[in-house]
């Protein structure tokens, strides 16, 4: 008992030390930010306490409407992302069509929120896809004059939003769909006269949502405040409040950093907004389900629903595969006048510009995001092993991250990054620190490590104990059977964490933007920058480069285990 007491205390120790590593830049970050705000920030004059910058604010024109664009991007995006999900889910659970979904998924999340932005503006832009494919039925001679790419309300950067996030929340809601018992729970739900969508929502639902509530409300919180996907599709006059605190942030009038850090914790109270209308609006949709639940109706006929119930995934899907290959299309063609739905001759001369200056971006991009990537599966794992091995011997009990673990875990993705990563860029530069290849991988691992964290949990504590009581059997240690056991069977969900980080890593712009400093240059900041541009050969170009390694990425996690399993799989067949 004295030599495990040692051991006991290392994992408690670790089981606590992991979360509060990646929690602490955050708070780093919010100092960083809350100093300056109130004017307080010695190295650029900012002596004493003031609400000078907060005035400075509050007398910015047009700062309400981007509050509300903000506020409105993260409700709606999150509302149609959700509703969404759990409308396939409840109509195709169980069916051929959700299992071939699932295997699709891989793709669609590894392309970055940019790439499928651009995509979107390649596919509903007044010159687009869709108004080629219309302008001869309707007989359209020229692009329609219509805002639709930066339209003021900001539909098109929510509809990218949307096309993006809920792949991600529907990759989430198959791994906690086992956890709701859905098989039993809609047989019972049909023994009492519920068709097949009312019980899924009414019986299974409930339970998937409260197991995804975090990554819900971690889409909310990006939504609120995304910059990439704003400065692509957003509106500009006046831009959403993350946007324009961007540009305060660069401004060459240094003294604008304080309206920016007062910005940035207006930021954050719009986050927190969204966040608590989410809250009240979970309540109203549970005060909802218990008056059907109630009211004695059954929603028995549903046959006519179910097609329609599938078309916010398909649309969003389709929307990210589309955009894809009419960037690929615009990254060869040659001259291409409207309304020719193809281009009449194709050229390489776009590709060989492009990579002749895009490989520097390329080797930043591989570099941070396998650094990244791969530190946060090690902190995950000893995190998840340490949490695993803490509660091991509670017969029965599910072992899970607690709350508190997982709201430090998660905290990165529910604070807003500007309002953060602001601050962490100030206290690098009072620390003296240059930018660099570590140091950005350091960064981004803060918010690589809670979605690998997310990909890993489920099958890490899913795996049954009794191989490692065989393993404890023979004399090995708990190194030896985390190598030995635990790994080999886990190898297919590392390598798909290990490659979900660095997906999300590759996806990084805000961050990369701060923290680089502009002396270092990813794939992500390169295609964003080109969206000013307006030239679609060359953004179509980067923007399938920036999907390229996230890609490749998931082809690796997919055919390794087979490579690495093959003797096991042909033993089993024998």
């Amino acid at each position: 008992m004295a030599d495990d007491l040692p051991v006991r205390r290392s994992r408690s120790v670790a089981a606590v030390a992991v979360p509060l590593i990646l929690a602490l830049p955050v708070a780093i970050g919010l100092v960083g930010v809350l100093l300056p705000a109130f004017g307080y920030l010695p190295a650029l004059g900012g002596d004493d306490f003031s609400l000078d910058p907060f005035r400075q604010l509050l007398a910015t024109p047009g700062l309400m409407v981007s509050a509300l664009l903000s506020l409105a991007s993260g409700l709606v995006t999150t509302a149609i992302a959700t509703l969404g999900v759990a409308l396939l889910l409840a109509a195709y659970h169980g069916t051929t069509a959700v299992r071939v979904m699932r295997q699709a998924l891989a793709p669609l999340l590894a392309v970055p929120h940019a790439a499928a932005a651009f995509g979107l503006a390649f596919l509903i832009a007044p010159s687009g896809l869709i108004f080629r494919l219309l302008a001869w039925p309707l007989g359209i001679t020229r692009p329609p004059d219509l805002l639709i790419i930066g339209d003021p309300l900001g539909l098109s950067m929510m509809a990218a939003l949307v096309a993006k996030e809920m792949p991600f929340l529907l990759l989430v809601a198959f791994a906690a769909l086992p956890q709701a018992d859905p098989d039993r729970r809609l047989r019972l739900a049909a023994s009492l006269g519920y068709g097949r969508m009312a019980g899924f929502l009414l019986t299974v639902w409930p339970g998937v949502y409260r197991q995804i509530r975090l990554p819900v409300l971690a889409v909310a919180a990006y939504a609120s405040g995304v910059v990439d996907v704003a400065l692509i599709l957003g509106p500009s006059t006046p831009a959403p409040l993350a946007v324009r605190l961007v540009a305060w942030m660069n401004d060459p009038d240094l003294s604008r950093r304080f309206v920016a850090s007062a910005g940035a914790l207006l930021q954050l109270a719009v986050t927190a907004a969204v966040l608590g209308t989410w809250f009240a609006g979970e309540r109203i949709a549970a005060a909802i389900g218990r008056r059907i639940t109630t009211g004695g109706r059954r929603f028995g006929r549903d046959g006519a629903l179910r097609p329609v119930a599938a078309m916010p995934v398909i649309l969003a899907g389709g929307a990210v595969f589309f955009g894809l290959v009419w960037l690929s299309v615009w990254s060869i063609a040659g001259f291409w006048a409207y309304p020719a739905i193809l281009p009449p001759s194709l050229s390489l001369a776009t590709w060989s510009r492009s990579l002749a200056g895009a490989g520097g971006p390329l080797a930043n991009t591989f570099l941070v995001a396998i650094l990244s990537a791969s530190v946060a599966l090690f902190l995950v794992i000893v995190l998840l092993e340490a949490r695993r091995r803490q509660f091991r011997a509670s017969a029965g009990r599910v072992v899970r991250l607690t709350p508190a673990v997982a709201a430090l875990i998660y905290l990165p993705l529910l604070v807003p990054q500007i309002a953060f990563v602001f601050g962490l860029e100030v206290a690098i530069l009072a620390a003296g620190l240059e930018p660099s290849i570590p140091l950005l991988a350091a960064v981004h691992l803060v918010f690589v490590a809670p979605y690998v964290a997310l990909a890993l949990a489920d099958p890490w504590f899913a795996v049954d104990p009794r191989y490692e009581q065989v393993s404890a059997s023979l004399g090995h240690g708990a190194v030896t059977t985390l190598f030995r056991i635990r790994l080999p069977i886990l190898t297919h969900a590392v390598l798909t964490a290990l490659a979900i980080g660095f997906a999300t890593s590759v996806g990084q712009y805000l961050p990369t933007l701060l923290i680089g400093a502009g002396r270092l240059t990813t794939i992500t900041t390169e295609a964003v920058a080109l969206s000013s541009g307006g030239n679609r050969r060359v953004i179509g170009a980067y923007a399938l480069l920036q999907t390229l390694l996230p890609f490749l990425a998931f082809i690796l996690s997919g055919t390794l285990p087979r490579l690495l399993s093959g003797g096991r799989l042909a033993m089993k067949r024998g």
